[in-house]
């Protein structure tokens, strides 16, 4: 059903604190409280529930915990166990009077993600800038010049080896079997891990030959194992469905090669990609890969993050540059009259080119497109702030769906944030003004 709005009480509860009462009602999260559109939010969520059935959660409340997630880089128990004890975090969410028990289960943010999607997540980042525009922390003719720029989101997986892998494969095959009461023949784990060891320390010691024997013991345990359940599996198709999709990632595994292009590094997430990115420290990112759009000239703020998507399949990065400039329109509004981006945006074709500047080039250079062409950089230092105090370099999300996700998440997140650091600055700012002229006069009357 749909969700039902906190509404005010009709009277005051004698024996329980009201949430204004006792917290600060200048701080900076009630003034955000008040910025963010709570019913354009709800607008976009109402059409994912329906009409019958239990109430849904309160709108303010699932989409404040995840905006506080976010912006204070918590994880859903953090966030939650934290909003138990701070009122600053129960009034964001709606709350009239302070409560000392989590209204909720933990789980209904995840079910929630997994209920709106990708969808919900651009109305955010689109509220985010919004509000932005509110307060006067991002001016519209700001958003006409954009830099474009893609990174790697890291995906929560191990480095993977073929070793690991086909043991993940073995164990989870076997587990599987077990929970179904299929009987294997053997279950190999015993040995298969025994063969992990020993391989990791015949490499460890440059014993290659000997490593790549042991790790042909294990391709051949996995086949045996896969072998045996399709013989088992032969006229019982109510349990041909539950190991599908099982053992359509284990025949692969068994049968890819070192040079095969499409492989899977991640038994719980196949659609990880392994992305090279010629970097010294780290030469192999594993997840895919993430657009990031800024604005150019810095705002009162600073850079707000106008667009983010997460791009499956690895595609260069020319071909995504259309896409993007299209879905910036759409998001916020304003046709980007000038973007700039770096060598890799080579053959981007796009229909305007003289509106696309490429780090180094020498064509068409006026003094004011030198003078944005040098600021192309800021871009850098902003992922840095979404990988290192955001969620971006570890995604721990589910599927292709949770990649989508966590980037625009992520991003809205840091826009609040910003949001947040404004409000903390226009406060002192106008709290200095109005108290200077007190603070003048005490110093003359002490002297």
């Amino acid at each position: 059903m749909q969700p039902k709005a906190i509404e005010n009480a009709p009277q005051e509860d004698l024996f329980r604190a009201r949430l204004d009462n006792i917290i600060n009602m200048r701080h900076e999260l009630v003034k955000l409280a008040g910025t963010v559109d709570w019913n354009f939010l709800e607008s976009k969520i109402i059409p994912y529930y329906s009409c019958e059935g239990r109430p849904g959660i309160p709108v303010r409340l699932i989409v404040g915990l995840h905006i506080l997630k976010q912006m204070y880089n918590l994880s859903d128990e953090g966030v939650c166990e934290r909003w138990v004890q701070d009122p600053y975090f129960q009034f964001f969410c709606g709350e009239i009077y302070f409560q000392h028990h989590f209204p909720i289960d933990r789980t209904s943010m995840t079910q929630f993600r997994k209920r709106v999607g990708e969808a919900f997540c651009v109305s955010l980042l689109q509220e985010s800038l919004h509000s932005a525009y509110k307060l006067g922390a991002l001016e519209p003719k700001q958003v006409e010049r954009v830099v474009v720029d893609t990174t790697v989101q890291s995906k929560a997986v191990t480095f993977p080896t073929d070793a690991k892998l086909r043991y993940k494969a073995i164990s989870a095959l076997v587990k599987l079997a077990k929970g179904h009461g299929l009987k294997l023949r053997q279950s190999y784990l015993r040995v298969g891990k025994k063969a992990v060891v020993a391989s990791s320390r015949y490499r460890h010691a440059k014993q290659m030959k000997r490593a790549n024997k042991v790790e042909k013991k294990l391709q051949t345990y996995l086949g045996r194992i896969i072998r045996d359940i399709e013989r088992k599996l032969v006229n019982q198709d109510e349990l041909s469905i539950p190991f599908a999709s099982a053992l359509k990632k284990a025949i692969q595994i068994h049968e890819q090669k070192k040079e095969d292009s499409n492989k899977i590094y991640s038994w719980h997430a196949p659609e990880v990609e392994c992305i090279s990115k010629g970097k010294a420290h780290k030469p192999y990112e594993f997840g895919c890969k993430v657009s990031i759009t800024t604005n150019v000239n810095p705002a009162p703020a600073g850079h707000f993050v106008l667009h983010a998507s997460a791009l499956q399949g690895q595609p260069y990065d020319g071909h995504t540059l259309n896409q993007v400039l299209e879905e910036v329109k759409t998001q916020t509004g304003i046709e980007s009259v000038r973007a700039y981006v770096d060598k890799g945006y080579r053959g981007h074709k796009h229909p305007k080119k003289y509106r696309v500047f490429m780090s180094g080039q020498k064509r068409g250079m006026t003094a004011s497109i030198k003078r944005e062409l040098k600021r192309r950089s800021v871009v850098e230092p902003l992922i840095g702030h979404l990988k290192n105090e955001g969620r971006l370099g570890r995604n721990y999300l589910y599927g292709v769906q949770g990649d989508k996700i966590n980037a625009l998440m992520v991003c809205a997140g840091y826009n609040f944030k910003l949001i947040l650091r404004w409000l903390r600055l226009l406060f002192f700012f106008i709290f200095g003004f109005m108290w200077r002229p007190c603070f003048q006069e005490s110093t003359l009357l002490a002297y």
